[in-house]
C-alpha cells in the first residue's frame, strides 16, 4: 500500500500548494500524524485513516469548487487502481468529515472516519488552531474582532457568512470537545479548549 500513500501524498502537495488559510500540507502532515496515533489506540483500518487524513481537504467547498475537486479525486482513485471497497469507505469519510455548521452531525459511520474527524477537529484546537484561526480570517476577508458584532447560531444562519475571528471561536471552536469521537480526542479538546479561552480572554483585556 506505501506506493498508494505516496501517490496520495503527492497529489495532495499539489492541490493545497500555495495555500494561506491554514489549509496548507503541514495540516494535512499533522492530521495524518495525529489520526494515525488514535487510530492505533482503536484499532482502525490504519491504510483508510491514513489516505482519508491526506484527502479530506481536497474536496473540502470551502477551499475548491465541488465539482472539479471530486472529478479530480476520482482520476487519482483511479491512477493508483484502488480496490472499490477501499475507495467506497474512503469517500464517505471525505463527504461527511467536514463540520459544515453542524449540518453533518450524525453522518459519518465508520471508526476510521471518526479517527480522521478527530484528527482535524484537534487541528483547530490549541495554538495552531489560534494561529489557524487567523489566518483563515485573513485570507477570507474577516476581521480580527468587532465588539458589536454578536457571534452568530450556526444552527440557523450562513455557516460559510462573513463573521470575525474572535466569534469563530464562540460559533464552533469552543463547540467541538463536545463532538469528539474518542476517547484521546476527547482529552486533547478538553486541553486545548481550556488553553484557547484563556487566549480569548486575554485577548479582549488588551482589546478594550
Amino acid at each position: 500500500m506505501q506506493p498508494i500513500i505516496t501517490a496520495a501524498e503527492l497529489f495532495v502537495m499539489n492541490v493545497h500548494s500555495g495555500d494561506s488559510s491554514g489549509h496548507d500540507y503541514s495540516h494535512i502532515e499533522r492530521v495524518r500524524k495525529m489520526a494515525l496515533l488514535i487510530g492505533r489506540e482503536e484499532q482502525a483500518d490504519l491504510f483508510i485513516v491514513e489516505m482519508a487524513a491526506l484527502l479530506h481537504d481536497t474536496v473540502d467547498d470551502k477551499l475548491v469548487e465541488p465539482a472539479r475537486a471530486w472529478q479530480q479525486l476520482e482520476q487519482f482513485f483511479d491512477s493508483v487502481q484502488l480496490a472499490a471497497d477501499k475507495r467506497a469507505a474512503i469517500t464517505h469519510i471525505l463527504q461527511y468529515i467536514s463540520f459544515k455548521g453542524g449540518k453533518n452531525a450524525g453522518k459519518l459511520r465508520s471508526l476510521e472516519g471518526k479517527v480522521v474527524q478527530d484528527a482535524d477537529r484537534l487541528d483547530a484546537l490549541g495554538a495552531i488552531g489560534i494561529a489557524r484561526t487567523f489566518m483563515y480570517a485573513g485570507a477570507f476577508g474577516d476581521v480580527m474582532y468587532d465588539p458589536d458584532r454578536a457571534p452568530r447560531d450556526l444552527a440557523t444562519a450562513d455557516y460559510r457568512a462573513q463573521s470575525t475571528a474572535i466569534n469563530h471561536f464562540y460559533e464552533k471552536l469552543f463547540t467541538l470537545k463536545e463532538l469528539m469521537n474518542t476517547t484521546r480526542g476527547r482529552q486533547l479538546a478538553e486541553e486545548r479548549t481550556a488553553y484557547m479561552e484563556a487566549f480569548v480572554d486575554r485577548f479582549k483585556q488588551e482589546w478594550h
